[in-house]
């Protein structure tokens, strides 16, 4: 059985790879991907979830977590994982590395909820085009 953290951080991991299968295997198909930067969405349910992957994973080029700090809480049912990363690759041919971090619930080794917020000004003010 693996940790919770384990669990999450495959799961991140799973990002470098590129696989939408590889990915929503990690969530359960309850999964809440919730989002408080203002220019992202959030979502409901591995379907919802895994339909988007792809056009993100192509948005996305050489994309890559970077997991800095990881704290685990282990509770009667769930364990929750925090999350502390640099998310780096390229938007429409412009680089970006920007700082969040992930709060995920995990039961029976399955993500069932994360909650990620990340720095939109950095990532709009890297990605901007200059004519």
């Amino acid at each position: 059985m693996s940790t919770a953290a384990d669990v999450v951080t495959g799961y991140l991991g799973a990002f470098s790879r590129g696989n939408p299968d590889e990915i929503s295997g990690f969530v359960s198909d309850e999964f809440e991907n919730n989002h408080l930067s203002s220019i992202a969405s959030s979502c409901a349910g591995i379907e919802e979830y895994r339909r988007r992957l792809p056009g993100f994973l192509e948005m996305f080029v050489g994309r890559a977590y970077a997991v800095l700090n990881v704290v685990e809480q282990a509770g009667d049912s769930q364990t929750d994982v925090v999350v502390r990363y640099d998310f780096t690759g390229s938007y429409e041919g412009m680089a970006f590395d920007i700082p969040g971090v992930m709060w995920f619930t995990v039961v029976d080794d399955q993500i069932t909820s994360r909650l990620d917020v990340w720095d939109s000004g950095t990532f709009l003010a890297q990605t901007a085009k200059s004519d």
